[in-house]
């Protein structure tokens, strides 16, 4: 299962403006191919991978509200990657990288156990049909791993507007002995502002839910 992608690779058309981004500043905001070194990477500050970050706009929000957290923002889109990378420069923002890739393989090749302060994810893909459920970002194994890449005490942040998807979530957190609820709730979470497909989801008559998990801290291996 490890190699089926959680994400639909979406075709866009990349402006001017965007490709210059990624041309031009994707060397200096991006994410190298090495490992995660979370001393450097924010001079040290707590770490959040974003997984999916769409056209960017709830991330620099949140990168605005929070500027003693870093954010390596990932996505595969490569439009919404042009137009981040724009906006961190034009905002002169520090605490934001880009991961111009698929975030589940930096997560396996290049992040080490125990250095995230938070894993987010965001309307992702909800995958309705039964048979692509293979496909979503909450399965057994990536919440495995996810939790592996928390520090501990360190959070797992998830909105959806799929009420059959935010119940697999919970049933699949539930399973995972590193993480216990925090928070199941109606509201936005931690500053999470609303985010494009959020809105859509809204207009749709969908029910939004945040899920807050926590990574346990453990003594001696006791909990």
């Amino acid at each position: 299962m490890s190699d089926i992608r959680t994400f639909h690779a979406r075709k866009g058309r990349v402006s001017a403006a965007e490709r210059d981004g990624i041309d031009r500043l994707l060397p200096v905001f991006g994410v190298a191919a090495v490992e995660l070194d979370p001393q450097t990477i924010f001079s040290g500050l707590p770490i959040i991978l974003e997984i999916g970050f769409g056209l960017g706009d709830a991330t620099i929000e949140m990168a605005l509200a929070e500027p003693e957290r870093g954010i390596i923002a990932a996505d595969v889109h490569t439009p919404g990657v042009g137009r981040l990378l724009n906006r961190i420069d034009e905002l002169g923002l520090t605490n934001v990288r880009v991961l111009h890739g698929d975030a589940i393989d930096y997560l396996r090749t290049f992040v080490p156990d125990g250095c995230l302060n938070e894993c987010r994810a965001f309307f992702p893909d909800p995958w309705p049909k039964a048979r692509h459920h293979k496909r979503r970002l909450f399965r057994p194994d990536l919440v495995h791993l996810m939790a592996q890449k928390l520090e501990p005490g360190g959070y797992i942040h998830v909105a959806t507007d799929w009420a059959d998807y935010a119940d697999a979530m919970r049933t699949v957190c539930a399973a995972e002995d590193e993480l216990t609820l925090v928070a199941d709730s109606a509201e936005p979470l931690r500053h999470r502002p609303t985010t494009k497909f959020e809105a859509t989801g809204l207009r749709k008559g969908h029910d939004v839910r945040d899920l807050l998990y926590q990574r346990l801290t453990t003594t001696n291996g006791q909990r």
